[in-house]
């Protein structure tokens, strides 16, 4: 029996006469990490504004924990990141972790002083004076020390350098691994989320199109190479995207791989693979 933490059920969302999310349905289980990915305008913030009860829906229901969002604030249990990484500017680090002693009860100072200081974040320093990926570190403590049971990240790696990420990374893997963290994550470097996230929500044309563990929608699909038409393929499933390049051309397939393709190349399709191929293709609703 699976323990959904996070669900929307047929979603509708627009602003003014734009449409940013229509029949958006999916659901998020505990203890995963789960990467949103989409391209630029598609509505990921919108979501994760709307699970945190910042906007709330034209129609359908979004669940937390369990409880109904609405606009009365945060659910209990639930912490969230924003890709602005609000912080008090003249705040010294030492008193943003002061500020989220004393609001959250569940707060764990011992935490979110050790992630500060394994980024080697000066306490005494003033907000406004960090660089990005400092203020990353620090925003990123702040929403962990909460010790959320459900955590919201929207593009939570986007200010750093490649050694800062994979700590980031390491951090986000070992609070999921030891305190059972939900944690869902936006982000464009699809590269570090498949070290991340074990699932995939794939945002396209103002609905979830694709959902599942990561293993298994790449396992789902893979990569034809060769030239001519392919579907004389025997048993080819459904082509999902093609690329031509001067080796032939590459199709990007959905479906068990056939038993054989004479003249063409069969290979494993990777987590950019897939993402890009249902990124670019249009549906027909």
């Amino acid at each position: 029996m699976t323990d959904t933490v996070l669900s929307m059920a047929g979603v509708d969302k627009s602003f003014r006469r734009t449409t940013v999310l229509n029949d958006c349905t999916f659901s998020v289980e505990r203890g995963t990490v789960t990467a949103l990915v989409g391209p630029n305008g598609a509505g990921k913030s919108t979501i994760m504004s709307l699970a945190v009860g910042l906007l709330a829906p034209d129609r359908g229901d979004v669940t937390v924990l369990g409880q109904r969002v609405g606009q009365r604030g945060i659910t209990p249990g639930l912490s969230y990141l924003a890709q602005h990484k609000p912080l008090y500017p003249r705040f010294t680090v030492k008193e943003i972790l002061r500020f989220g002693r004393s609001t959250n009860p569940s707060w764990d100072q011992d935490y979110a002083s050790e992630l500060v200081e394994a980024a080697e974040v000066p306490l005494s320093a003033q907000v406004k004076s960090l660089s990005p990926g400092h203020r990353t570190r620090v925003a990123l403590a702040l929403a962990l020390g909460r010790r959320p049971e459900v955590l919201l990240l929207d593009e939570p790696l986007a200010d750093l350098d490649p050694v800062a990420r994979r700590d980031v990374a390491r951090t986000l893997m070992r609070d999921a691994a030891e305190h059972g963290t939900t944690i869902v994550l936006s982000s464009h470097v699809l590269s570090e989320l498949a070290d991340v996230a074990d699932q995939l929500l794939l945002l396209r044309e103002h609905r979830i199109r694709l959902a599942g563990a990561i293993d298994d929608v790449t396992d789902d699909h893979y990569v034809l190479v060769g030239s001519g038409d392919p579907a004389a393929v025997a048993n080819l499933g459904a082509v999902v995207a093609e690329v031509k390049g001067s080796g032939g051309t590459a199709f990007v397939v959905r479906g068990p791989r056939p038993s054989a393709a004479p003249g063409w190349q069969v290979d494993d399709a990777s987590l950019d693979d897939v993402v890009l191929a249902h990124l670019t293709v249009r549906s027909a609703s």
